[in-house]
């Protein structure tokens, strides 16, 4: 039987993985103590270096830090309802800790030796006690309220290792090494504490019987406790003493409801004791741990024994069976100590290097969505459907038993190990019987395909047809399903007599799970942080997008969106798999279902989602937010309205209210239902500033005006919105409530920056005279010309003694007298006789010399420090002329908007209810249409959804495409159309709403963003991007060389004209597509390189080349070869004439730099006859090549190399140019030289050069480089150079571009 055993254990190893859940993980120093927190997401672990903490598993921190035990700490739990801990370490100390005071509360003194463990009594309410466990060979019950031993149970003759309470009954268990097992009956000492006649009369002081009298005396009570410290007492017997095991024994622990007893040793063996009311014995043996066996438990809710032990593994026993049927084993590290959550099934297990907290099987029970108001799911071991429309009031539906499932294989046979179903799939696309594929973890992985009747569910059901699988299973059709394939992962096509039709390569090799794909055909592929969606008939990938750790996909009921559900986020997309939106989380996400409302406009556009705590809801724009939170966790199936249809971790369904009024305004707000909007404003609770900063994001602070009662706060909305009333209106709140203090001024401040900013100089004078802004004021009235408020502003200067405000304002107003009496009065003697002098204020003048004069000062030499007649000498300066003094500044007439009129908003309310109904049932077969995908994604998908109002918008919804791009439309367009009024009052759309006056666009804006030509964007002044672009293009490096030209389209983009007096300069923008008019937003620029100047460049190149002058040859070509990048061709016949003058420059640089070194290599003759040749493969014109060859068949002939001379004089004879008689004379020369060259027919050199294989010229080296030779290129002007030493490098042909970086090359513009 130990073999047997042994063998199944190997055997069950290898699924350890995918059953064995990890949690949270910590790493610190051994753990030798855990204890869950009873409520909260929280466990607490005592460390073998003396620390306690204080972790929240669900989030993976430390919560808090305790640190005052000396040494290890063994023992550690938590009160049931009070925020203590207790602990006990090996400094023979008991420790209760307030966590939320975050202190120890008392010390507990009385042990002699190492305390091992020690916990709260279940009852803690009624009973305050503590148990502890000593290696001085007893235990203690202590009272921590009273801070005093109750009694001392002795009789164990070694260490006690363990000691626990028994749930529910007055019971102690405690091990020992003394190889034994004892049971304590508490009795005795409960009816002590109540009050009872057991053991000492009266009870403990301070406690009363249920009748109320008081116990005994304080004496009485100090007497017992020294008895209890030196003989024990008899209120606490020993009910049984348990002996079995060959060692000591480290662990015994209760079953939660059953007489069973669990205990572990160090002879490897966990032992089942079964109680009875007289007598206890050994049940059977577990045995498989190949070291001393630490700890053990009970599972909470299922029958089975967890252990771990010093062999590194954890071990799970089946009760029933006796067997084990699972380990877990961790590499390097031993196992002390289990802990098991009170009421959620989770367990913990502390090591030598930390702990981790688990479960033996996933919770989430299988469910799919049926046709209708259907859910199918299992429970237990039964498949149900549970009928939403047959609810009743207070229930959710109706369950209907469909078959009973059945258990395959070794690990089915018990429960709660992860041997249920996983998923489950319902063919959606079958409508005339139910197919329902049940898959699960079993064996590696298994399917069960179950067939039955639509009409009766419960009477035929065809038996399941199983088979192996990885990962759920998907119907592709009515009568096929796809599973994948667990060696292979190769897809899997069957049809429902589980008969193999197909087989498909998935698309990418690392597939481990299929997904529902939206439609007939398609699956969604995961393959590590990757969503595939692939079409299984052609075989293509339709979509693909990154989402990490894919748990679920979820389709919407209109089968227009798709919500993948990860690990610890959220992603949306549509269904072609494009992504719309995607969101995060810090917790795991738990479930999710679409909005499937029939009315008000959520359907399929809202995804509630569940975590372990909270209902979150998510909008395929990116918003989100938290609807309510949860007890605990649960998985959502079905949203309709304010309801959320959701099935427990029992498997039992329920509905809990959620509010999404929220979402349904962010909704509503995003679709610019703006009537919807103020409807909900109304009359909804939307308050918070979560809201109010939401609306102000997505630039509608005029909503969040109509809820929003605080002044400071409308003050800023008010502001962002540009409505000066209302910013006015809160300005004089604040002013009432604060008075005309620093903050108060401030507000004013403000408020004119807003009202100058909108030419409302009314609102910015009134501003300043609440702010006493007196230079801000008096610039305000020159600027409008009211030069009556500037005298009294001159005025009010006088009476205030501001010398340099009164000068200010003589200074605006002109007003030459009262700046030489101000100067005057301000003692600045010499200034104001300047000043008097230059205005020509000769009496003011003479007075003030004589009273300087009277100072003992002298005029001699003042007027000689003024120039006089010239622009710098001194002249009457006059404010300017304004061109409108009457009222406000002109300004564009705006209408109230729906946002802003409550009353508007009603009444488009209204319209909207009473026609949403009728036209949705008009346009209810549309949605049909769109069951086949014709490759446009997503079309008209969301027009049933909205009702297809037709009313909404006069652009018949196309608008909004075109909003993005920027497009601006004059007011007559708009006057032009028919005004239907209801309509606007329905929906207000873009065109129709509020819009402040936009700001117009400058030149330089639109012609980079027009344009992906680099002048355009240098002409525009972006020379950053225009870099940027000729590095992607051309892979331009080093731009010196490009700077003449570049400055050039800068400088001639635009013109400057003088400006009237006074003002500056006007910047007009020169433009090349404005011949027919403005083109507006369209606008390019004119550049000053046309194809014209590039033309004139080539054309001198070849004049100086023709007379021998390389150097200045050079320096043209050149001088094209950077013009080139930054010309815009105008046409496609240009295009392609500027890419052949790139070429003719390269090849006549490429020419003139071999010519160099021809004249440095003169000296030998091998080289020069090398370069000679290699001269004459340059593409030059024929003239120019004519010359070449003259010059190489000269050059080989006279080296005496006759073979290359021949080949030189025959191209030369062939060219056209040669039977003129202008060349009578080269060509009775080259004859000469063929017929001497053919006689000698030899080269007195070996030559690297082959003029009959295909070559091409290295342009560093001069040396050919052959065909399958390997070389790198510049990706602009195309030069090529051997091998690979010069990638990275600037060009030598250019002298700007990188050499061997692949990029798209020249752009020209068309």
């Amino acid at each position: 039987n130990n073999k047997q055993q042994t063998t199944n254990n190997k055997q069950q190893q290898q699924q350890i993985a995918s059953t064995m859940l990890t949690k949270f993980e910590s790493k610190s120093a051994r753990v030798k103590g855990l204890a869950f927190h009873p409520v909260r997401p929280w466990i607490c672990a005592s460390l073998h270096n003396g620390v306690i903490q204080l972790w929240d598993y669900r989030v993976g921190t430390v919560i808090d830090r305790f640190e005052e035990h000396d040494g290890p700490v063994r023992g550690v739990d938590f009160h049931l309802h009070e925020p203590l801990i207790v602990t006990g370490g090996d400094d023979y100390k008991i420790k209760v800790w307030d966590y939320k005071l975050r202190r120890c509360l008392f010390t507990l003194l009385g042990h002699l030796d190492y305390i091992r463990t020690v916990q709260f009594h279940p009852n803690a309410t009624q009973f305050p006690w503590i148990l502890s466990a000593s290696d001085d060979q007893t235990l203690r019950l202590w009272d921590f309220q009273k801070r005093s031993c109750l009694s001392v149970l002795t009789g164990h003759n070694h260490y006690v290792m363990c000691a626990a309470f028994h749930p529910s009954e007055d019971l102690i268990v405690s091990a020992s090494l003394d190889q034994t097992v004892r049971v304590w009956d508490t009795t005795g000492l409960r009816k002590k504490q109540l009050g009872g006649p057991a053991g000492v009369e009266g009870g403990f002081p301070g406690m009363t019987d249920a009748n109320g009298n008081r116990g005994t005396s304080a004496a009485a009570a100090t007497a017992l406790n020294v008895q209890a410290e030196l003989f024990g007492t008899n209120d606490v017997v020993v009910k049984y003493v348990l002996e079995g095991h060959d060692r000591g024994v480290n662990w015994a622990a209760f079953h939660p409801t059953l007489p069973l007893l669990a205990s572990a040793a160090d002879d490897r063996q966990v032992k089942l004791w079964r109680m009875s009311e007289t007598k206890a014995w050994e049940v059977d043996t577990l045995r498989g741990h190949a070291n001393n066996v630490s700890c053990c438990l009970f599972h909470p809710k299922q029958e089975l024994v967890v252990s771990n032990s010093e062999d590194r593994s954890i071990r799970v026993w089946d009760v029933s069976k006796r067997v084990g049927v699972q380990t877990f084993r961790r590499e390097g590290d031993r196992f002390w100590i289990l802990a098991a959550h009170r009421s959620q099934n989770l367990l913990a297990a502390g090591h030598d290097s930390g702990m981790i907290v688990f479960k033996l099987e996933r919770e989430r029970p299988a469910s799919a969505n049926g046709p209708g108001d259907k859910l199918y799911y299992v429970r237990g071991r039964e498949l149900f459907c549970h009928d939403y429309a047959r609810a009743t009031g207070g229930s959710s539906g109706v369950d209907v038993p469909i078959a009973s499932l059945r258990r395959v294989g070794q690990q089915a046979q018990t429960d709660g190990i992860g041997s249920g179903p996983r998923f489950l799939s319902y063919n959606q696309h079958n409508p005339t019987e139910g197919n329902v594929l049940v898959c699960s973890e079993v064996d590696g992985g298994c399917y069960e395909l179950i067939t039955f009747s639509l009409t009766n569910a419960g009477g035929s059901v065809t038996d399941g047809k199983r088979g192996s699988c990885l990962g759920p299973g998907v119907f592709l059709g009515r009568n096929r399903f796809a599973i994948l394939d667990r060696q292979k992962r190769e897809i899997v096509v069957k049809n429902l007599n589980n008969e193999t039709t197909k087989r498909v390569q998935a698309p990418l090799p690392n597939v481990d799970c299929l997904y529902d794909g939206g439609a007939s055909g398609r699956i969604i592929l995961r393959a590590d942080d990757r969503a595939v969606l692939f079409e299984v008939q052609s075989r293509r990938v339709i979509g693909e997008l990154t989402a990490p750790k894919i748990k679920n996909v979820v389709w919407s009921p209109d089968g227009s969106k798709v919500a993948l559900l990860c690990k610890y986020g959220v992603v949306i997309a549509n269904r072609q798999l494009e992504q719309l939106c995607s969101i995060s989380d810090t917790v795991r996400i738990k479930s999710g279902a679409w909005d499937v409302s029939p009315s008000g406009g959520t359907s399929s556009k809202l995804f509630v989602y569940t975590t372990l705590h909270h209902v979150k809801y998510c909008l395929s724009t990116g918003d989100t937010g938290t609807i309510r939170t949860l007890d605990n966790p649960i998985y959502a199936t079905r949203v309709v309205k304010d309801q959320l249809f959701c099935l427990d971790r029992e498997a039992r369904s329920r509905v809990i209210s959620i509010d999404t009024t929220e979402a349904r305004f962010k909704l509503a707000l995003s679709n610019k239902k703006y009537g919807q909007v103020m409807h909900m404003v109304k009359h909804s609770r939307l308050c918070g500033r979560a809201i109010v900063a939401y609306l102000q994001s997505k630039g509608f602070p005029e909503v969040a005006l109509h809820f929003v009662r605080d002044p400071q706060t409308r003050f800023r909305l008010a502001l962002a919105c540009g409505n000066i009333e209302a910013a006015m209106e809160s300005a004089f709140s604040l002013e009432q409530q604060q008075g005309l203090d620093g903050k108060a001024r401030d507000v004013w401040g403000e408020l004119g920056s807003e009202a100058l900013r909108q030419g409302n100089h009314q609102v910015v004078e009134m501003s300043y005279q609440r702010k006493k802004d007196f230079d801000r004021l008096s610039f305000l009235y020159m600027l409008t010309g009211d030069s009556e408020k500037l005298r009294k502003m001159l005025k009010i200067s006088n009476m205030r003694n501001d010398i340099m405000g009164r000068y200010h304002n003589a200074l605006l107003l002109g007003d030459a007298a009262e700046r030489v009496a101000v100067l005057e009065a301000s003692g600045n003697l010499p200034l104001a006789y300047i000043s008097a002098n230059l205005h020509g204020l000769e009496d003011v003048a003479e007075r003030i010399k004589v009273a300087i004069e009277t100072q003992g000062g002298s005029v001699e030499g003042l007027m000689d420090k003024v120039s006089v007649g010239t622009k710098k000498g001194g002249r009457l300066l006059q404010p300017p002329t304004p061109i409108i003094r009457a009222g406000n500044w002109p300004t564009l007439a705006i209408k109230k908007t729906t946002l802003e009129d409550l009353s508007a908003a009603d009444a488009g309310e209204e319209y909207e209810e009473e026609e949403a109904a009728p036209v949705s049932a008009a346009t209810a077969g549309v949605a049909a249409w769109d069951d086949d995908d014709f490759g446009a994604p997503d079309a008209g998908v969301g027009g049933a959804d909205e009702g297809f109002d037709m009313g909404d918008d006069d652009d018949m919804g196309w608008g909004d495409d075109l909003d993005d791009l920027g497009d601006e439309f004059g007011d007559d367009a708009a006057k032009a159309a028919p005004v239907d009024e209801m309509a606007a009052l329905n929906e207000i759309s873009d065109d129709a709403g509020f819009q402040m006056p936009p700001a117009g666009r400058p030149p330089a804006a639109c012609w980079a963003a027009n344009s992906s030509h680099a002048a355009d964007h240098m002409a525009a002044g972006g020379a950053s991007s225009a870099m940027q672009l000729l590095h992607r293009q051309i892979a331009a490096s080093d731009f010196s060389a490009l700077k003449g030209s570049m400055l050039a389209c800068y400088l001639g983009s635009t013109v400057s004209l003088p400006g009237i007096p006074g003002s500056g300069s006007i910047i007009v923008p020169l433009m090349r597509n404005d011949a027919s008019g403005h083109p507006g937003n369209d606008s390019l620029p004119r550049t000053t390189s046309t194809m014209r100047t590039l033309v004139s460049g080539v054309r001198q190149g070849y004049r100086f080349f023709q007379t021998g002058k390389f150097n200045d040859a050079k320096n043209s070509f050149s001088e094209v070869l950077s013009q080139i990048p930054l010309t815009i061709a105008e046409s496609t016949n240009e295009a392609n004439e500027m890419k052949e003058m790139l070429e003719i420059c390269r090849e006549y640089i490429t020419a003139i730099r071999i010519k160099g070194a021809m004249a440095e290599a003169g000296s030998d003759p091998v080289r020069s006859t090398e370069l000679a040749a290699l001269f004459t493969h340059c593409n030059l014109q024929p003239v120019h090549l004519l010359l070449a060859l003259r010059s190489a068949m000269g050059t080989s002939f006279k080296h005496k190399n006759y073979i290359v001379a021949a080949s030189f004089a025959r191209r030369l004879l062939e060219l056209p140019d040669m039977k003129s008689e202008r060349n009578a004379d080269l060509r009775m020369k080259a004859t000469k030289v063929l017929q001497k060259s053919e006689q000698m027919a030899r080269n007195e050199h070996t030559l690297n050069y082959n003029e009959n294989a295909a070559f091409t010229i290295d342009c560093k080296d001069f040396v050919p480089i052959y065909a399958g030779e390997e070389s790198v290129k510049c990706s602009y002007s195309g030069s090529t150079y051997k091998g690979t030493e010069m990638k990275g490098q600037v060009d030598l042909s250019d002298g700007f571009c990188t050499i061997g970086v692949e990029t798209i090359g020249l752009v020209t513009g068309k």
